[in-house]
């Protein structure tokens, strides 16, 4: 007779670690922005995008001491080799690469018939460490990596803000699609078929009586009525300008991470809304969201005009009933394109040049129903006079806030915007 013997299963530390819990501990250094700060753990990496930075920094937070709390931690706290500690990096980043939540690039691979190159510092099967032979593996983070950090902030938003749930964009309007709320009506063309039986069969019967076979003509068909769920188009215009990681203090970092809670809020309770990116310093581009957390500060002077412009042509594409620009932003216009293409910089900011084509191009966006809300990261009387005007012009609103509470306005406002019924 066959016999199983089982044995109790003893699966590695590294197995057992929360992935989630790693993440996040290492998101200061995945979203580095450039901030020189002195209580920044990662401060000496400076956000290197290389696999030895990643490597310390997997370190520095291991040793921190707080990662994982009880009798996880107190393993952790027991390897004291130094040939241990280096085994549970190298899984942890090999965890991290097989759950997809970074990617390395390990340049071109060996051609046919010639040895693979042995990453630098990798543990080789006898125990020993490898030779190094690749001069430097980068790595990025990649789009669940993104996502998952998006999620903790809006989750951490959220419960700032006392709120469990929300819905999509109600309206006062009637439609024909599939969750039910009002009585049906005659089939139009165009409508979603989410056929009344009840009444198509009642429509028949009065026309033609009880007698079968019974004929249904197009004029029997009933719908249901639902409520009928507006969509929107938003652009996030984010500051960039060296002047965001001055003043000592970071303000672009929290900028991304609120960028990253609304991308995961469209795309998880608001699939038919579109969310886009623009950053705007000298000049202005549009920044896929996977590529948000490389982002850095940039040039010094701060080309507004020309984010609204690239916003309006992404919202131009869009095929959207509400379309909005979220602009978060810490300085005054200070810079213009010309038509020939160079650049117009002025340091001083609020030049009248540059002041009076930026409000230009904010009445175009006001002629093609965009409104423009504002999110300050300085309050300056100059300032504050321009975004008035700019809120005035397009009935948007105006936050003047700071780095640490921007996502809960900005979480506020979207929010409040999303429950309210549209007129």
């Amino acid at each position: 007779m066959k016999r199983i013997r089982y044995s109790k299963y003893t699966g590695s530390l590294a197995d057992e670690l929360e992935m989630e819990s790693l993440l996040e501990a290492l998101s200061d250094f995945l979203l580095d922005s450039g901030f020189q700060s002195p209580f920044n753990r990662f401060q000496e990496l400076r956000g290197d995008q290389t696999l030895d930075s990643l490597r310390q920094a997997v370190r520095q937070a291991l040793e921190y001491g707080d990662l994982y709390g009880g009798a996880m931690q107190e393993q952790i706290d027991q390897l004291t080799g130094e040939g241990e500690i280096e085994k549970l990096i190298e899984q942890l980043l090999d965890r991290m690469e097989r759950e997809n939540f970074v990617q390395f690039d390990r340049g071109v691979p060996a051609a046919a018939g010639q040895p693979q190159t042995p990453q630098p510092g990798r543990v080789s099967p006898a125990g020993g460490e490898t030779a190094a032979a690749a001069p430097e593996v980068r790595f990025q983070v990649t789009d669940k990596g993104l996502d998952f950090l998006g999620y903790k902030t809006l989750r951490d938003l959220l419960g700032s803000l006392g709120k469990s749930s929300f819905g999509r964009h109600d309206t006062r309007e009637l439609s024909t699609g599939v969750e039910i709320v009002g009585g049906s009506r005659q089939y139009e063309f165009g409508d979603t078929l989410n056929l009344d039986a009840t009444a198509t069969l009642g429509a028949a019967l009065a026309r033609e009586g009880l007698t079968l076979p019974l004929n249904l003509e197009s004029s029997d068909l009933h719908v249901h009525q639902s409520e009928y769920q507006s969509s929107c188009a938003t652009v996030v215009m984010l500051d960039c300008s060296h002047s965001m990681i001055l003043y000592g203090e970071d303000r672009f970092t929290p900028a991304k991470r609120v960028a990253m809670a609304l991308s995961h809020l469209v795309r998880t309770q608001y699939p038919g809304d579109t969310l886009s990116l623009v950053l705007f310093h000298d000049s202005a581009e549009e920044l896929p969201l996977s590529q948000l957390a490389r982002a850095q500060v940039g040039p010094y002077y701060t080309n507004t005009r020309e984010g609204l412009r690239l916003s309006q042509r992404i919202l131009a594409r869009q095929r959207k009933d509400m379309k909005q620009i979220v602009m978060i932003t810490d300085g005054k216009p200070s810079a213009l394109t010309l038509p020939d293409g160079r650049i117009y910089k002025s340091a001083f900011g609020l030049d009248p040049l540059v002041v009076h084509e930026t409000l230009e191009e904010v009445a175009r966006c006001k002629r093609s129903g965009i409104m423009i809300n504002t999110f300050m990261l300085a309050s300056d009387p100059g300032l504050v006079q321009f975004v008035q005007r700019v809120s005035a012009m397009c009935k948007g609103k105006a936050y003047f806030t700071t780095p640490e509470n921007l996502g809960q306005y900005l979480l506020m406002d979207f929010l409040s915007r999303k429950m309210k019924t549209i007129h």
